[in-house]
C-alpha cells in the first residue's frame, strides 16, 4: 500500500502546475512575440487551452491589458459510476503594454485561432482632419 501511496504523491507533484514558477506567472503562460514593420506592430500572444469567449482586451490611459479567465472541472469515475477523482482549475492572467494615449480601440485589431491571440497595433495613429471653418462670401 505504501507504493501506491507514493505513486500518487509523485504523480501529484508531477502536474505541470507545480512547474511553474510563481513569480512572473503570467509572462511565463502568455508568451509573447512582438514584430515590427513599417506601419505597425504585431503581437502575437500564446494563449494554449483558452476559447476566444475567456479573452477580453481593454485599453485605457494608453495601455492595452490583455486578460485570459478559465474556469474548468474535470471529473474521472470508476466502472460503478463512483467519482474517483474531481479537480477543479479556476484561474486568470493579464499582461499590460503601454500603447499610447493617442490610441483608441478602433485602431486595435485583433484575432483568435489556434491558441494565438494578433493584434495588429498601429505605430501612428491617423490624424483626425480638424475641418476649417468656411465661410459664406459676402457680394
Amino acid at each position: 500500500m505504501l507504493l501506491s501511496n507514493r505513486n500518487f504523491i509523485d504523480s501529484f507533484f508531477n502536474d505541470p502546475f507545480f512547474e511553474r514558477p510563481f513569480e512572473n506567472a503570467s509572462s511565463q503562460i502568455m508568451k509573447t512575440d512582438i514584430h515590427e514593420n513599417d506601419a505597425s506592430y504585431l503581437v502575437e500572444m500564446e494563449l494554449p487551452g483558452y476559447k476566444k469567449e475567456d479573452i477580453k482586451a481593454d485599453l485605457k490611459d494608453g495601455y492595452l491589458t490583455i486578460t485570459a479567465s478559465r474556469n474548468e472541472t474535470k471529473e474521472e469515475h470508476d466502472s460503478k459510476g463512483k467519482c474517483i477523482r474531481k479537480e477543479r482549475y479556476t484561474g486568470s492572467c493579464n499582461r499590460s503594454f503601454y500603447v499610447g494615449k493617442e490610441l483608441t480601440q478602433e485602431d486595435i485589431k485583433a484575432a483568435f485561432s489556434d491558441g494565438i491571440l494578433r493584434l495588429s497595433i498601429p505605430k501612428e495613429v491617423p490624424k483626425a482632419i480638424e475641418e476649417q471653418p468656411r465661410y459664406i462670401a459676402i457680394e
